[in-house]
């Protein structure tokens, strides 16, 4: 797998809220793209992971957690969300289960 990393065409978003879909073009520009899947990690996994999962699934978007490139204030407010919640949207990995199934 190569590097990853922001690349000279690709399209980032600046998030305007906790979701990274409210007040941008993000659906648009997926959409555009082909692209059906997408695949999560970040900072506060309760908070801006699980609103952006959730703005992803009322649109209909398949999606992958990578649940150890994550993190949040408290290892309960990142387990209650990996257990009660992403289960129910999409398909958890490790980041080694992850770059293991893109090969």
């Amino acid at each position: 797998m190569p590097d990853i990393g922001v690349k000279e065409n690709d399209y980032t978003v600046t998030k305007r809220q906790w979701g990274a879909f409210f007040g941008t073009d993000l659906d648009l520009q997926l959409r555009r793209r082909g692209i059906d899947t997408i695949v999560l990690c970040g900072i506060a996994t309760n908070i801006g992971v699980e609103s952006t999962a959730r703005e992803a699934f009322q649109l209909g978007y398949q999606q992958v957690f990578v649940t150890d490139a994550m993190a949040t204030f408290s290892d309960e407010q990142h387990e209650a969300t990996l257990k009660f919640i992403f289960p129910k949207i999409g398909r958890s990995r490790t980041t080694e289960e992850f770059i293991a199934q893109t090969k």
